[in-house]
């Protein structure tokens, strides 16, 4: 069955809005349409699936494993599974990007300093 979705019927907090296709017909993926303000981002941290950033508008800095990546509006970065990320809008205005997790249902941990895993993501930030 086709079904229309408006983004304000999605669960969302301040300019983050979560869709997990579990919860609308057992579609396998996941992901969080997002306006990032500037300086700010989610804390590093790991999921049991790859994750992909498509940048829409605005500059992102990732941080995947050891590596830092600057991305702009047009670039597509994948988080391999299991492996520490995190971004943050280094721009001057919003970065808009659509985060992808190739899963019905998002699952993370936040990671320490130490490279442990302390806790749910979810449970820490209520992102995932």
């Amino acid at each position: 069955m086709t079904r229309v979705i408006d983004k304000d019927e999605l669960p969302h907090s301040g300019n983050h809005y979560r869709f997990e296709g579990y919860l609308y017909g057992g579609a396998n993926v996941s992901f969080f349409l997002s306006e990032t303000p500037s300086g700010q981002g989610p804390e590093l941290h790991t999921h049991p699936y790859a994750e992909v950033f498509v940048v829409q508008e605005g500059q992102l800095t990732f941080t995947v494993g050891e590596a830092t990546i600057e991305a702009r509006g047009g670039h597509i970065v994948v988080a391999p599974a299991s492996v520490p990320h995190r971004f943050v809008n280094s721009g001057d205005g919003q970065a808009r990007h659509v985060d992808i997790h190739t899963s019905g249902r998002m699952a993370g941990n936040r990671v320490d300093r130490g490279g442990s895993a302390p806790g749910s993501l979810a449970r820490a930030t209520g992102r995932r």
